[in-house]
């Protein structure tokens, strides 16, 4: 039976902790960045080792247009740098079967997050030829599950290579080695690097346009990941799509005497405040409700808590009779907040006077509260809302689609972020290790190879991953004007995973097929 996880990789597990108060945060292993050891005091079972393929042919009709395809559940020997064996990736790789010249056919690769988080998320809920149909923003009744063809699927525009991380899907470490030992930042990039070059040649897709496409962890990854693909292995990518996007984790953590977070999350506090109308002068226009909480967010909600304890008792009474009418909690709420209220305690409170809990990686979601008395939110309603369809479908999909695994466990997390490494090796040269923060990776990157593209697709509704701190972030890479303009932003009505919404899965499908063709130019 596959293990169940929360939610998508959503930084899931990521940010359980860091979203509450102080004394819930994770621990951060203070150790250094290392490659995968494979132990050698005794010979590695051969049979432990083999790669498993399983090749399978279908036909889908996108737009208008059938298209016939070939799909290949795999297994992919890694090795560390002594050229011992260290991991066996699961992938699932759709390649459409009548191209000729693989050079005019792009290649994306996949991922979603947690970290830990496998990728069952992007490749049956929003790109993969067949897809699982849940209940827009509702609890998806038990079994019997629907698989559907997923007419929003990227194989109109690029063949897809779904990459399950360590520990996930049918991943897992061989011989020696441990799954623990690809848990970090620096691990997990090399063996995604390690993956796609080994896809490349095995392929013949060295001379084909190349993407990435992350979810949340995922965007982190993909902004390492594409620096580390160019500057390791020459490999130049067209485009980097990252959807509900942190490359600044610091922006989600509410640590003591670090105001940002509070300011980011304002106007997601708005759009949510709006969506479940519990505003006592709710506007009409959801865009331009959020467009003024910007602003004040930015403005003098910023200005007052950069003063401390030295804003008097009367702006403070401002401040709070201001942030009532975007957020809906009390002035005297607020008050007692200081003006500064952690996500948990705006998902526990939103809805308190009606019982529920509001959804964190998609705010359209509730759920019963059980203990009313409690400050912070106890879980998030949308895991379990999608997460029993999910479970079940990628298991009977493996199986009976693609002929592979019936024997194996699929597991939905790899567990590891507990064990994750944070810190990098170039943090350790430079003294105190700060936040984890990948912003000038990706900065790197699109210096090195000023073609590169990158679209960020954010959800309003989405409190995993706020789109006001992404705005931020991608606004202070420190880019030279010409390479700014490479980034482009789009907005969904919709969570952390928009494609669970039908309108915006169609619309997630369309930007990111129309940002292909414009990668894809010379």
């Amino acid at each position: 039976m596959s293990k169940v996880i929360s939610s998508c990789g959503v930084l899931t597990l990521l940010w359980l902790g860091l979203t509450g108060t102080a004394s819930s945060q994770a621990p951060v292993p203070e150790r250094g960045a290392r490659a995968p050891e494979a132990k050698t005091e005794e010979k590695c079972d051969p049979a432990a080792m083999k790669e498993e393929s399983s090749v399978t042919e279908h036909s889908i009709r996108v737009g208008g247009q059938a298209i016939s395809y070939k799909a290949a559940a795999s297994t992919t020997l890694l090795k560390n740098d002594k050229g011992d064996p260290t991991g066996l990736l699961y992938s699932v790789a759709y390649t459409r079967s009548d191209v000729k010249d693989l050079s005019t056919r792009p290649v994306s690769f996949l991922y979603n997050g947690g970290p830990g988080s496998a990728t069952m998320w992007l490749h049956m809920g929003a790109f993969g030829p067949r897809r699982v149909y849940t209940v827009n923003g509702a609890f998806t009744p038990p079994a019997p599950y629907k698989l559907v063809d997923n007419a929003e699927t990227l194989l109109d525009k690029t063949d897809l290579v779904f990459i399950d991380a360590m520990g996930t899907g049918y991943s897992h470490a061989v011989c020696k080695a441990q799954e623990k030992d690809f848990f970090g930042i620096d691990e997990d990039i090399e063996a995604f690097g390690q993956f796609i070059v080994t896809y490349l040649s095995r392929n013949d897709r060295w001379n084909s346009p190349k993407f990435l496409i992350g979810e949340s962890y995922g965007t982190f990854r993909s902004a390492a990941l594409g620096n580390y693909l160019q500057s390791h292995d020459t490999v130049h990518l067209n485009g980097i799509v990252l959807i509900s996007s942190v490359l600044d984790l610091s922006s989600l953590t509410f640590t003591p005497g670090d105001d940002r977070p509070y300011i980011f999350y304002l106007p997601s506090y708005a759009a949510v405040a709006w969506y479940h109308k519990v505003l006592k002068d709710r506007p009409a226009d959801v865009v331009s409700f959020i467009e003024e909480a910007r602003k004040y967010a930015q403005g003098d909600y910023a200005a007052a808590l950069y003063k401390g304890a030295a804003l008097s008792q009367t702006d403070k009474a401002a401040v709070a009779k201001r942030v009532s009418y975007f957020t809906g909690l009390s002035e005297d709420y607020l008050m007692k907040a200081d003006l500064r209220v952690a996500l948990s305690q705006f998902r526990a409170e939103l809805q308190r006077k009606e019982g529920l809990t509001t959804g964190r990686i998609d705010a359209r979601f509730t759920g019963y509260t059980y203990d009313l008395l409690e400050e912070n939110a106890q879980g998030d309603p949308e895991g379990p809302a999608v997460g029993g369809a999910f479970t079940a479908l990628i298991n009977s999909y493996n199986h009976d689609d693609l002929k592979f695994g019936k024997d194996k466990v699929y597991h939905n997390s790899a567990n590891a972020f507990g064990s994750w490494n944070w810190v990098r090796r170039e943090q350790q040269r430079r003294g105190f290790p700060g936040a984890p923060n990948v912003d000038q990776d990706l900065a790197q990157a699109m210096i090195t190879n000023p073609k590169l593209l990158v679209q960020v697709e954010n959800g309003y509704y989405d409190l995993a991953t706020p789109f006001f701190a992404t705005e931020h972030t991608m606004e202070h890479l420190g880019l030279p004007e010409a390479l700014q303009k490479n980034i482009k932003l789009d907005y969904y009505n919709a969570g952390h995973m928009m494609y669970l919404q039908d309108q915006d899965r169609v619309s997630l499908h369309n930007q990111i097929a129309s940002f292909i063709d414009r990668a894809m130019q010379p």
